[in-house]
């Protein structure tokens, strides 16, 4: 393993950082002979470590993250002598995260009150998987590490107080499909800055600094290139301003510009 250069690859201190770790418990696999496993990871972070797995040529790893299409999910890194229980799907992912219910009957049920309640208790964002959002409540994804500490506090929190609790299997956390909201624009060109300039709602100026602000990511990959052509099915994350699929690119108008229909994630 060419931890070194593997490394040098990456400029950014908190990339080499989530890198290392990465290498430390794939090392603590091999030493201990048993299961590692990283925080939840955003898609980036998982793309940039999955990437570095298949440098390495490492196969003794499955992702997870408790649902289907998880935002965020756990690399579980385990050792030869495991191999079957994960091929055989018998692992108890219960093991390593669990599902905490929130039960309530508020108004104000969203993604943003459950995530920043948890926050405000002093979670750490990288403990928190998904949160799926329901009429009366959420499923909340979190490390088993935490479990216990949220189970006892929670109900300290003002928003929470008429709220009920339960630690659920993983198995029967709520299913909810991805919602969207369709956009279209017209553009002269597929060129990255035209379409953060549409999704950002900016001008070009605008859409070339948050390029080099290094916020724009193709396919979980940051593009800091304006020049770059965006193609159907693209996903493209700007930071600040959400997550978007380029969902068709459907021809050009009289005037020769091109007509895009577009998914913001919400």
């Amino acid at each position: 393993m060419d931890k070194v250069n593997i490394l040098k690859k990456y400029k950014k201190e908190e990339e080499r950082l989530l890198v290392s770790k990465l290498f430390d418990k794939i090392e603590a696999t091999e030493k201990q002979n048993k299961i590692h496993v990283t925080d939840f990871l955003s898609p980036i972070e998982l793309n940039l470590l999955v990437e570095v797995l298949n440098a390495i040529k490492c196969k003794n790893y499955v992702i997870y993250g408790g649902i289907k299409n998880a935002q965020r999910n756990l690399i579980v890194i385990f050792p030869d002598k495991l191999e079957s229980i994960f091929s055989e799907n018998k692992f108890d992912y219960n093991s390593i995260c669990n599902c905490i219910r929130i039960t309530n009957n508020s108004e104000k049920n969203s993604h943003k009150m459950y995530l920043g309640g948890l926050i405000k208790l002093g979670v750490k964002r990288e403990k928190i998987g998904d949160i799926i959002v329901f009429n009366n409540g959420a499923d909340i994804i979190v490390s088993k590490e935490i479990t216990k500490f949220l189970m006892n506090n929670l109900h300290e929190l003002t928003r929470f107080k008429k709220s009920y609790f339960d630690v659920i299997d993983i198995n029967q956390v709520t299913e909810k499909e991805q919602e969207y909201k369709d956009l279209k624009f017209i553009v002269s060109s597929l060129r990255l800055d035209n379409i953060v300039s549409e999704l950002a709602k900016t001008s070009r100026n605008k859409a070339v600094e948050i390029l080099k602000q290094e916020r724009v990511f193709i396919n979980y990959k940051n593009e800091i290139k304006g020049t770059k052509m965006v193609h159907c099915e693209d996903i493209i994350s700007i930071r600040g301003f959400g997550k978007f699929i380029i969902n068709e690119i459907s021809g050009n108008t009289k005037n020769g510009k091109i007509i895009v229909l577009v998914k913001k994630f919400i």
